[in-house]
């Protein structure tokens, strides 16, 4: 088989190592980490990289909610045998709740808000021959909101380092809080994850990770006054990753599926195929990510009248109706599919220096959910992403 600078089994394992730790305390690193160090040897230079993202997104005839987002992301080998990881992001987040379903007034259910979230994780890990153990912190604040995580995670791989296996655990606790009012909240989350890293051929690598996640606490929306949740939920998740070297084109082909199912009534699948084409100093990944979910065992759909119009009053009176009974007309609980666009262009400028910019287009609709239409009358929804990075190793 011909090489390539870089053997797909060592850089799929350092992307799908780092993918399986999306433990509380754990997902800010994940996400900024450039993936190419090892899972068992301490990185030995230092790593720095910066990026800037922006998040919008909009339903018909409303642009809702703008992000920026710039990020810093640092890890130093320390003393040979350990390693320090950092992360700060700083997230600008203006514009609106999501309306209630369509035809809905803007005002139904949507609330204005402006805010910034100031988010902070630190990793250190432990190398040892064929292991290394870790442990985070993690904090993110916002002017309602409060999160802080511990991450617990070991890592270990077979003689031939063919097979690593993984274990993790993680522990959030939250408060939540309103500015319209003295509002205290609070929620608190356990995750234990296991999963399995497979080299099967110089080309090929497998992963497969369970999850299970257990929260109990406040899970309403504390800016909808109709919006009444269970004070608990639990979830399993399944994910497979596989990636093979596509040896003609020098390529590396990466997919993916997983499987979320909670006692919300909420089950989800997810897909994704990438395409990472070396082209000398630029690598291009074209992606396509497909997403579909059933609908909350309490979500409530729109009430329509006789002309076939979305009837608010209606709407409102069922949920004081039910008041005391578990319920919501919030968009993100409904069964509906999505398709993910996205293109990452990344360019070596030295050996050391890398740059690299990434865009993303969301579309979300009641009508690409699997298996048939989803929840009626649902406002289309739609996003973009660009990120823009350097990162730079010495």
């Amino acid at each position: 088989m011909k090489k390539s600078n870089t053997p797909i089994a060592q850089r799929s394992a350092a992307s799908v190592s780092l993918a399986s730790l999306m433990l509380p305390g754990l997902a800010a690193l994940a996400s900024l980490a450039p993936v190419l160090a090892t899972a068992e040897n301490a990185p030995e230079k230092t790593t720095v990289a910066v990026k800037y993202s922006n998040y919008a997104d909009s339903q018909a005839g409303w642009d809702r909610v703008q992000v920026t987002a710039p990020s810093l992301y640092i890890q130093a080998p320390i003393a040979g045998d350990w390693s320090v990881e950092a992360s700060t992001v700083l997230d600008s987040v203006s514009g609106a709740s999501p309306r209630w379903h369509t035809q809905g007034s803007a005002d139904s259910g949507a609330s204005q808000m402006s805010d910034e979230r100031n988010a902070y994780d630190v990793k250190v890990t432990r190398y040892f021959a064929r292991s290394a153990w870790s442990v985070s912190l993690a904090n993110s604040t916002e002017h309602d909101y409060q999160s802080n995580a511990l991450g617990l995670d070991a890592r270990w791989s077979t003689e031939d380092n063919n097979r690593t296996w993984t274990v993790g655990y993680g522990l959030s606790t939250d408060r939540i809080g309103r500015h319209t009012d003295p509002l205290d909240k609070q929620k608190r989350t356990q995750e234990f994850m296991v999963g399995v890293t497979q080299v099967l051929t110089p080309g090929d690598i497998v992963q497969f990770n369970l999850t299970r996640s257990d929260g109990q606490g406040y899970y309403d929306d504390p800016y909808k006054t109709l919006d009444q949740r269970p004070d608990q939920r639990s979830a399993w998740i399944g994910l497979a990753r596989w990636n093979h070297y596509v040896e003609p084109a020098d390529a590396a082909l990466r997919t993916s599926y997983r499987y979320y199912s909670d006692t919300f009534g909420v089950q989800s699948h997810t897909m994704g195929v990438e395409w990472g084409q070396p082209m000398g100093r630029l690598t291009l990944t074209p992606g396509v990510r497909y997403y579909s979910q059933s609908a909350a065992s309490f979500y409530l759909d729109p009430i329509l009248n006789s002309q076939g119009a979305y009837d608010l009053d209606a709407v409102v009176g069922r949920a004081l109706d039910n008041w005391g009974s578990n319920q919501s007309t919030d968009q993100r609980l409904a069964a509906f599919g999505a398709l993910t666009w996205s293109l990452k262009a990344a360019y070596a400028i030295t050996e050391n220096t890398v740059a690299d910019v990434k865009f993303e287009s969301y579309s979300q609709k009641a009508a690409l959910h699997l298996g048939g239409a989803g929840s009626p009358n649902l406002d289309d929804f739609r996003a973009t992403f660009w990120q823009v990075g350097l990162t730079y190793r010495f």
